[in-house]
């Protein structure tokens, strides 16, 4: 009866480990496609904010500079 429990306790502890990979593989997968779209839509999302930046400029009697890095 001992041997059944620490069999048991022994798959418990394996997959507690296998888990914690699992999130790893995720957390990874999650930040490779953050990076695919940021490195897809930057430029998009760059010229959206220089148009706003340029709108709210002519608009205003602010003098205010629109950089870009």
């Amino acid at each position: 009866m001992l041997q059944y429990f620490r069999n048991i306790t022994a798959r418990r502890e394996d997959e507690e480990g296998a888990s914690a990979v699992e999130y790893g593989l995720l957390v990874a997968l999650i930040a490779a496609v953050i990076v695919l779209v940021v490195l897809a839509l930057g430029g998009i999302l760059q010229e959206a904010f220089t148009d706003t930046c340029t709108a709210i400029s002519g608009a205003s009697n602010i003098s205010s500079t629109c950089t870009t890095p």
